[in-house]
């Protein structure tokens, strides 16, 4: 589109602000064409995208993309924040000096989107009236369109969005280029992508790649780490990526409020999506608000709030099923508008399948292309192995196909957050659940999670790898900072939200699990409601809180006692291993507060010191055996 066409582009917006970033970029990167999209334009862009091939039909209003075979998950160590401010530097955050990395981006970006359209995406990462709407606001351009319709299922997309705007410049800008993703050199010294979010500058650049983590700017880079940084620079709240579920007692009308943060493979999206266990399926609901990100405040009563930025679900489809994730199953349906990306597809039925969706994968294999394209059927004998569908394959749909979402999940004013719970996979040191009271012994131990690591993976046996608050790819200043900024967040609450730990994947002797995880894992979280409520005493340990094996709701549940036992057990040895690696984890971050370091030192002399960490004739479990 030429320039003086650029006024007719976004005739309906009056924001002059919005019409020179637009203009500024077109000017760059050259499209052929720029085009403005709301939500209503949702059927018009599939159609086109089915039209030239870009997406292809999945059943009844459903949808399969498929990815470059280069370009199928985040590429962390391609992203950077850029500031100012060489104090932003962390461990995690690949901070770069903004004014070199803007350069750099703008240069492999000019020219980039000739023979395209620049699509301008207009989107809210929150409910319209919130009271942190101010930075929630964004512009996203992209000459990617299925980009656009997975933005469409992902924010509040619309140019209504941003015509109130108490400050007509107070927008994020957000430019995605694709590239040549033939011609970038992906794994190479040649390696042209960059993805950089200029924090201070609320502006973030994209080039180099069309996978959602990448290209869905209102999602990661916004929700996120730009939400993350507006929110300790104004002082005002947290952004985290962390589930938020809300559970209803059906007989007392009671409702609780949950959140919390999760690492990699650490059972997150099935938590958030979670059903009550059959057996107590009468008396209690399960709501679902969001499974990737939080953001939390304290209103003027001094309750801690939260709210999901987004407004739709992008799923890991691999291992979900109707055993593992019900909700998803269900909201992924025929005429729920999803686009699958990477998974398995039939030419010729149209279906979609990915591994653990069904035991096996389908006997015939005729019509089956794996998620490169290829047809499963002509493989060789050497390729029978390969996986079908791409271990990141997604799904992506919006909030209101979920079948149990949250009556009050568009509220402006949020929820009230009754729990913050962190949750990582570890065989054999984390009990099921233990409260912790503590507020800064709480925000100690979201800094100190992690998940396992396995000797052949990560030449760290028995140790974890640390994900603070599971925002480790996602932090955008330095980690002391931020563990201050949530100190400071938290010291502003009135009636503190109760701090926990679960783990479902403890393991016996044999490598079994011991507890059966999924709908059950709620029990956990009935447990801790009524510790919360007074309702539970449960048994003090050098680390928290573990209930009384009666305490916990077990109705319908066959499990043995010992068992439960052993799932409740504190292994004082192996925790003592543990609190020297977090103290070496904690050394590396500058300005770590010493509020901090007083939990930590807290527990540790704890762990020293004799204390009825076990029920009489429990015996612990065989701590090489359960490795």
């Amino acid at each position: 589109m030429t320039g003086e066409n650029l006024a007719d582009a976004i005739e309906a917006n009056t924001n002059t602000h919005i019409r020179a970033f637009v203009a500024e970029w077109a000017a760059i990167t050259l499209p052929d064409r720029i085009e403005v999209v709301n939500a209503a334009d949702d059927a018009r862009l599939i159609r086109e995208a089915l039209d030239d091939g870009t997406l292809l039909p999945a059943g009844a209003g459903r949808y399969y993309s498929r990815s470059h075979v280069t370009d199928t998950a985040r590429s962390e160590e391609r992203t950077v924040v850029a500031t100012a401010d060489p104090a932003d530097r962390g461990v995690y955050n690949n901070w770069r000096l903004a004014s070199e990395v803007k350069h750099e981006v703008t240069e492999r970006m000019r020219g980039a989107s000739r023979g395209k359209t620049m699509y301008v995406v207009p989107y809210l990462m929150s409910p319209p009236g919130t009271p942190l709407e101010a930075y929630a606001a964004g512009v996203e351009l992209t000459d990617d369109r299925n980009v656009v319709l997975q933005m469409i299922r992902m924010a509040r997309v619309g140019m209504e969005y941003l015509s109130g705007l108490a400050d007509p410049s107070m927008f994020v800008r957000g430019v995605h280029v694709t590239g040549d993703l033939d011609t970038l050199g992906q794994g190479t010294a040649a390696d042209q992508r960059l993805f950089a979010t200029i924090a201070d500058e609320r502006t973030i650049l994209h080039f180099g790649s069309a996978y959602g983590g990448n290209a869905l700017l209102g999602k990661i880079a916004h929700g996120l780490r730009l939400a993350s940084y507006d929110g300790r620079r104004s002082g005002k709240f947290l952004a985290e990526q962390y589930l938020v579920l809300g559970i209803v007692d059906c007989e007392t009308g009671e409702r609780r409020h949950v959140c919390g943060g999760f690492p990699s493979a650490s059972g997150k999206t099935n938590l958030a999506m979670t059903l009550p266990p059959e057996a107590l399926s009468d008396r209690y609901r399960v709501e679902f608000y969001g499974d990737d990100i939080a953001w939390l405040w304290v209103d003027e009563q001094g309750q801690l709030r939260g709210f999901n930025p987004e407004n739709g679900v992008f799923g890991v489809a691999k291992d979900t099923n109707t055993a593992t994730n019900p909700t998803a199953m269900a909201a992924i349906g025929e005429g729920s508008g999803a686009i699958f990306t990477n998974t398995a597809y039939n030419e010729l039925s149209h279906d979609v399948w990915w591994e653990g969706l069904t035991p096996e994968p389908p006997a015939d294999t005729e019509g089956w292309l794996d998620w490169t394209g290829a047809p499963i059927a002509e493989r060789s004998l050497a390729d029978t192995n390969l996986p079908w569908a791409h271990p990141n394959s997604r799904f992506t749909i919006s909030l209101d196909q979920v079948p149990n979402i949250a009556a009050d999940v568009h509220a402006p004013e949020g929820v009230v957050i009754d729990a913050v719970i962190y949750g990582g996979r570890t065989r054999d040191r984390e009990p099921l659940v233990r409260a912790i009271t503590d507020a800064a012994e709480g925000v100690y131990d979201g800094l100190t999670l992690g998940a396992e690591a396995t000797f052949a993976a990560e030449g760290l046996d028995g140790q974890l790898r640390y994900d603070p608050m599971s925002m480790r790819p996602f932090m955008s200043y330095a980690e002391g900072d931020y563990a201050a900024h949530w100190l400071e967040i938290i010291g502003r609450v009135t009636e503190q939200p109760i701090f926990a730990h679960v783990n479902w994947f403890q393991r016996d002797e044999h490598g079994g699990y011991l507890w059966p995880g999924y709908r059950e894992n709620l029990r956990a979280l009935l447990w801790l409601s009524d510790y919360r409520e007074g309702r539970a005493t449960g048994r003090r340990t050098a680390v928290g809180v573990v209930p009384h094996p009666d305490e916990l709701d077990l109705t319908g549940l066959p499990i043995e006692e010992a068992r439960v036992e052993q799932l409740l057990h504190i292994d004082t040895a192996r925790w003592q291993e543990e609190i020297a690696h977090r103290a070496t984890h904690l050394e590396q971050f500058v300005r770590m507060p010493g509020e901090i370091w007083t939990a930590h030192a807290r527990v540790a002399a704890a762990l020293n010191e004799p204390s009825p960490a076990s029920p009489p004739g429990a015996e612990a479990p065989d701590r090489q055996a359960n490795r």
